[in-house]
C-alpha cells in the first residue's frame, strides 16, 4: 500500500516518515519529489485542521493515492496562542526560519521565564477517496531567551523542554520523537487508521 506524504518540508518530512518507520508498518511512504506537478498548496484554512484537510485532499484528488499531511501551530500563552495558524509565516510571507524565531523572541522580551509557558500543537489529516480521518498531537514546553542547539527547525532553536533541560534543537531528531507533537499526532492517526490499511492490504492480495 503507497501513502503520499503531502508536504515539501524536508525537514518535517523526516519527522514523518521517522514515525512510522517506528510504527513498522508494511505502507510504502511517497514523498512529494515523485510529483513534481504537485507545487505549494495555499494554507487557506482558519484551523490547523483545515489546513492539513486542504492538503491533504488536494494530494489525494493529484495523484488518486491515500495522503497524509499535518499542520503545525505554536501557541504561546503570553501571546494569546500566537503566532498559531500563521507559525509558518509569522515573520511575514517567504521569511525565513530565523526570521520567525527572531519575531518570537523579540515579542517575548520583557516577559519573565515563568510566563513563556507555549505548546507544540499538529494536525495530521488522511484522506483517501470520500474516506477522511485527522488525529491531534501536542507537547508543553517553554520558549527560552535565546536561541540553542543545531539541530531541528523552525522554532525547535527556542522550544525548551523542562523534563530535559534542553531545547528541540539540541536533541537529536530520535530523542525529539520521544516528545514531539508531529510523532503523537502519527500515532494516533495510526492507531484509528490500522483496520483501514488491514481492510485496503487486503483487497490488494485478493
Amino acid at each position: 500500500m503507497k501513502v503520499v506524504i503531502g508536504t515539501h518540508n524536508r525537514d518535517k518530512l523526516k519527522e514523518l516518515m521517522l514515525a512510522f518507520k517506528l510504527e513498522d508498518l508494511n505502507i510504502e511512504l511517497l514523498s512529494l519529489d515523485s510529483f513534481p506537478e504537485i507545487g505549494d498548496i495555499p494554507e487557506t484554512g482558519k484551523t490547523l485542521e483545515e489546513n492539513a484537510l486542504i492538503k491533504a485532499r488536494e494530494v489525494n484528488r493529484i495523484t488518486n493515492l491515500p495522503a497524509l499531511s499535518d499542520d503545525t501551530g505554536l501557541e504561546v500563552d503570553a501571546l494569546h496562542g500566537a503566532p498559531g495558524v500563521f507559525t509558518a509565516r509569522y515573520a511575514g510571507e517567504n521569511c525565513t526560519y530565523n526570521d520567525n524565531v527572531q519575531k518570537l523572541l523579540d515579542e517575548l522580551e520583557t516577559v519573565p521565564a515563568p510566563n513563556r509557558t507555549a505548546k507544540f500543537r499538529t494536525v495530521v489529516a488522511y484522506v483517501d477517496g470520500d474516506f477522511e480521518i485527522t488525529a491531534e498531537g501536542y507537547c508543553d514546553g517553554l520558549i527560552s531567551g535565546s536561541a540553542k542547539g543545531e539541530n531541528g527547525f523552525g522554532y525547535d532553536p527556542v522550544f525548551f523542554i523542562t523534563n530535559e533541560k534542553r531545547t528541540f534543537s539540541q536533541m537529536t531528531i530520535e530523542e525529539k520523537e520521544k516528545y514531539s507533537h508531529r510523532g503523537k499526532a502519527i500515532r494516533k492517526i495510526i492507531k484509528l487508521l490500522t483496520p483501514h490499511f488491514n481492510n485496503s492490504i487486503e483487497k490488494e492480495i485478493v
